[in-house]
């Protein structure tokens, strides 16, 4: 870790909303914690917050001295997020007092609540393996370095995680979900990303980010990689608003566990990836990412879908695997995950001669119990890391700082492009196939598409648009009325990465025939028991 004269080093995190600098006003504010930072060697102690609004800022840290406040050495720059975080060695503050953020922009200051802090010495271990370890995850794990995952779901109700009970459990690695492909469920994970790491971080843990991914319908090559390249910028894009990596980071993670492309309207799957282009998009995903950030990302799958949805690769043995295998005990040293219950092996990219796997982290359960880690849902997925200590702080190396040019933008210029509409009478729906591509030809990361009436009057039933690829809907639209309806089909991205665009389309109804109203049959509902999906796993 590098210094300056003060012993300090700054880390900055943002989110993926970019509001403009003139966002701060009168109204504006920044929250300041205050914390020591488990360490190895030296005691270390954590700022950090954020502005609100939204917006990049001059951040200073003052101290009091029991007559007034006097500005520390202690200073960074938020993102346009707001997000920001100060990391220093204790003894370059005082043992105990009191402080407070400042805020600056635009000539414009906002002041934090004063915050009383004394310096933990208790949180200083020392080595890394003192660190790692303690007496109650060795027995648990089997000496492994313990770790965790986290998405929205661990925020039942809008509840935060306590990451220092987390740590104090033995925890000291979480993944925190960070991107999601499709845009409902990514608007959705920033709700917590940022403040998540922020918090994680210093409370001592070392953090990493995932991705869902879903894959393309199509089994064009081309489009196939295209799609791959899009999900990895948006990866790119989000972890470039967390300021890139920084000394607690683990690489990016890819969660591919479905090769579903299409499903019916019950939700049946009905086409599925071939191998060989499932593998192409990871590979190309994976090396995507690995080539802008330098560092080796993730694979996150389970043994299963390695061996029947993907065909075997040397390109995706090099990266590290994150397996999912529920059920065995990882404090046990005899069992491997990875390996099937009967006889025989799964085969896949990173399957062994004793027909386990090659895993770097090992996902042993997903009833971890929440209270138990400060997490306020009842369950909560536990892991394990492969390895020395020194190999895992192997994984943290390299730090990537983006320039601007890898930031997200900000109402980027896009054009749209209707490829199909079927319609025919007023009881089937419109269909609509439409792609929407960035100023420089590759397909939109964000967003979605919307039919909106020119008539005020008409009034549209049911519309979705189901993700067919990056850029690319498959837009139902039921409820028009017979005749003409002239309209416009819409690209809206409300997170504004891609400016929003229409072109006009008309959709022209038959009548169709009166339908009987069926009469529902009364039929008994049978009583079942919910089972329990944690009655094989392990409770920890």
């Amino acid at each position: 870790m590098k210094r300056v004269a003060v012993y300090l080093s700054v880390v900055v995190a943002a989110t993926c909303l970019t509001p403009t600098q003139n966002a701060f006003a009168s109204k504006s504010s920044v929250s300041l914690q205050v914390q020591s930072t488990p360490n190895a060697g030296e005691s270390i102690v954590t700022f950090y917050g954020q502005v609100k609004p939204a917006a990049k800022a001059r951040i200073e840290i003052s101290s009091f001295d029991g007559i007034a406040w006097k500005v520390t050495p202690f200073k960074t720059t938020s993102s346009k997020s707001g997000a920001w975080q100060i990391t220093a060695v204790a003894t370059a503050i005082k043992a105990e007092g009191q402080y407070r953020a400042t805020a600056y922009i635009k000539n414009k200051k906002s002041i934090s609540k004063p915050a009383n802090f004394k310096v933990d010495n208790s949180k200083t271990f020392p080595d890394h393996n003192a660190l790692f370890i303690t007496p109650e995850t060795s027995k648990l794990t089997g000496g492994r370095i313990k770790g965790s995952d986290i998405s929205r779901w661990q925020h039942p109700n809008d509840q935060p995680i306590d990451f220092k009970q987390m740590f104090d459990a033995g925890i000291r690695f979480v993944i925190i979900k960070g991107s999601d492909a499709q845009e409902k469920a990514d608007i959705e994970t920033m709700k917590w990303l940022v403040g998540d790491r922020n918090a994680a971080q210093a409370a001592g843990l070392y953090t990493g980010m995932y991705h869902f991914a879903y894959l393309p319908n199509s089994t064009d090559e081309e489009y196939v990689i295209r799609d791959a390249k899009a999900q990895a910028q948006k990866v790119i894009w989000r972890l470039a608003t967390l300021g890139g990596y920084n000394e607690r980071d683990l690489p990016v993670a890819l969660d591919l566990e479905n090769n579903c492309v299409k499903k019916s309207s019950s939700g049946v799957c009905t086409k599925f990836l071939p191998r060989s282009l499932v593998t192409l998009w990871a590979e190309t995903w994976l090396e995507t990412v690995e080539a802008k950030t330098g560092r080796k990302p993730i694979l996150y799958s389970y043994a299963q879908f390695l061996e029947s949805a993907m065909t075997r690769s040397e390109k995706l043995r090099q990266y590290p695997l994150w397996l999912a295998h529920y059920g065995i005990n990882p404090a046990d040293p005899l069992t491997q995950p990875g390996q099937r219950p009967a006889i025989g092996c799964f085969v896949h990219s990173w399957s062994t001669a004793n027909c386990s796997s090659q895993w770097q982290i090992w996902q042993y359960s997903s009833c971890g119990i929440g209270k138990r880690y400060g997490v306020p849902s009842n369950r909560l997925d536990l892991n394990v890391f492969r390895g020395t200590s020194d190999t895992f702080l192997s994984l943290i190396k390299g730090k990537w700082q983006p320039e601007p040019a890898d930031m997200m933008p900000i109402n980027e210029p896009t054009a749209i492009n209707l490829i199909s509409v079927n319609s025919t009478d007023t009881n089937k729906p419109v269909e609509v196939n439409v792609e929407v591509f960035r100023n420089i030809g590759t397909p939109v990361v964000t967003g979605t598409v919307v039919f909106r009436p020119l008539d005020e009057k008409v009034k549209v039933k049911k519309q979705s648009a189901v993700r067919a690829a990056s850029g690319r809907w498959e837009l139902k639209i039921e409820g028009l009325p017979a005749g003409l309806t002239a309209g416009t089909l819409n690209y809206v991205d409300i997170s504004k990465t891609h400016a929003d665009n229409q072109l006009p389309l008309s959709i022209n109804l038959m009548q169709g025939p009166e339908l009987p109203t069926p009469t529902p049959t009364p039929k008994p509902t049978p009583t079942k028991r919910p089972g329990d999906s944690c009655a094989k796993q392990i409770k920890h």
